[in-house]
């Protein structure tokens, strides 16, 4: 399995949305496109109070590529996105990262 962080940077006062496209649609479709919802997080201490992290699974560099090309295309997502920018994005701006597990991490 590996992982990938996603962190996005929300855009003034675009953060209920954003969490609110997450928790009402996005994990399920990631699901649906066999992508593993980890987990999500915003700071609670510290950090900046505009960002989204949050940690999907796959089974290798393929099956990434081939998930996230099926839900950038699905209609679905699109019209969920397309509804929740009608009023203009909602993220500014996304960092993503491959994560590979030190030989003593529990989770590998």
């Amino acid at each position: 399995m590996i992982h990938e962080l996603r962190i996005y940077t929300a855009n003034p006062g675009k953060m209920p949305a954003l969490q609110a496209r997450f928790r009402d649609h996005t994990l399920a479709l990631f699901e649906k496109h066999g992508m593993t919802n980890v987990a999500y997080w915003t700071n609670a201490i510290g950090g900046r109070s505009d960002e989204l992290w949050y940690i999907l699974g796959f089974t290798d560099l393929a099956h990434r590529e081939r998930a996230w090309a099926a839900f950038a295309a699905d209609t679905a997502w699109q019209a969920v996105r397309a509804e929740s920018e009608k009023d203009g994005p909602l993220v500014h701006h996304i960092e993503n990262r491959i994560l590979a597990p030190t030989n003593y991490s529990p989770l590998r």
